[in-house]
């Protein structure tokens, strides 16, 4: 990536990177049925399956359909819940201590804990492509990384927090306190900003990259755009920074749907964000030196079939988790979708790397 200043610092031609986390949808659930439009891409077969009890051989079986709806219920993601859907049995000190085998059959069980009107359908469901236009099209024209796995195996704030700092600082859980008191680790803002880089933060919501405490500071001020004014302006001057997060709108705002994909909002709204984001910086001159990716925090609840990796993940920190789990952050939470946007990138390319 090369500086704002023009000074050439790779001789790579990526100058932008613009980064969009959308929230708590598995891969299988949101791309796992574009398998279709690519074989290449580690998707569904509708042969995947869970049982409605892992204890229980004799249970209903629920196998991977592609029935999701466009507003779907809010099934169970905290370290917890998400302890049962990969290893199948409930947490607890020596099922930990039994170093199981995450063979991801405990989404359906998990589901049916959950108070919020989610199921083992709900969960074990995916969306046909054609419900999906916008990745649809996206997919066949750019690439798909199937192996990119949610940081922690837990809920959102901890996983946006690695997206930027690589590490949570030992959060697990939504923890209102310590993300108003703003969390110490330094950022790849911090980064950016110590070696001549810019970057910019464009808003539709108050911004949870405020959650770095370190971005309250004075001087970044002017780092912060409100998206609606500012997005599309400086994509049409070719004035984007060389570092761009786009933070979209988590919750419904008076006559304005949320659009992050988190449920139980409307995918709809969520495709029709990622295309206004995609034409504009398409349209960009800046165009030809940019990469555009869009992952998501973390899965949600819902099924993937990829077993997450347990094994040789270390810690960023060795900071644990609070009691009861003390969470030791050396694995890692379940697949999400990825799709990585540049002219650079060959049409329809699968990439297999693991990422987190």
């Amino acid at each position: 990536m090369s500086s704002s200043s023009g000074t050439s610092a790779t001789p790579y031609p990526i100058k932008t990177i613009v980064v969009l986390v959308q929230e708590n949808r598995s891969f299988d659930h949101m791309l796992g049925w574009m398998k279709s439009l690519n074989p290449e891409i580690d998707g569904v077969t509708g042969l995947e399956s869970n049982q409605v009890s892992t204890f229980d051989p004799n249970s209903n079986r629920v196998y991977f359909g592609d029935q999701s709806g466009f507003e779907e219920p809010d099934p169970g993601h905290t370290v917890e819940d998400v302890y049962e859907q990969v290893f199948g049995e409930p947490w607890s000190e020596s099922s930990a201590a039994n170093k199981l085998s995450p063979r991801m059959k405990g989404f359906a069980q998990n589901s049916a804990k959950q108070k919020k009107g989610s199921t083992a359908e709900t969960v074990m469901n995916g969306y046909k492509p054609d419900l999906l236009p916008v990745y649809k099209e996206l997919v066949k024209e750019f690439a798909v990384c199937d192996r990119w796995f949610a940081s922690v195996p837990g809920p959102t704030q901890p996983n946006r927090l690695y997206v930027h700092s690589a590490t949570s600082h030992g959060l697990t859980t939504q923890d209102t306190k310590k993300l108003i008191g703003g969390l110490p680790q330094k950022t790849i803002f911090d980064s950016l900003d110590e070696n001549g880089f810019s970057f910019g933060i464009y808003y539709q919501y108050p911004p949870s990259t405020l959650f770095f405490r370190n971005l309250r500071k004075l001087k970044y001020i002017d780092n912060f755009h409100q998206f609606d004014l500012k997005f599309k302006k400086q994509c049409k001057e070719g004035k984007l920074p060389n570092y761009v997060v786009i933070e979209q709108r988590y919750f419904d705002l008076l006559s304005l749907p949320a659009n992050d994909d988190h449920p139980s909002h409307d995918v709809a709204e969520g495709q029709k964000f990622v295309k206004e984001v995609y034409e504009a910086l398409r349209a960009s001159p800046q165009w030809n030196e940019m990469l555009f990716v869009i992952i998501y925090d973390e899965h949600g609840g819902f099924y993937d079939h990829v077993p997450t990796p347990v094994d040789g993940v270390p810690s960023p920190d060795d900071i644990a988790g609070p009691e009861p789990f003390k969470f030791q952050f050396d694995r890692l939470g379940v697949r999400v979708p990825t799709i990585i946007i540049s002219p650079w990138i060959e049409a329809g390319k699968g990439m297999m790397n693991i990422y987190v």
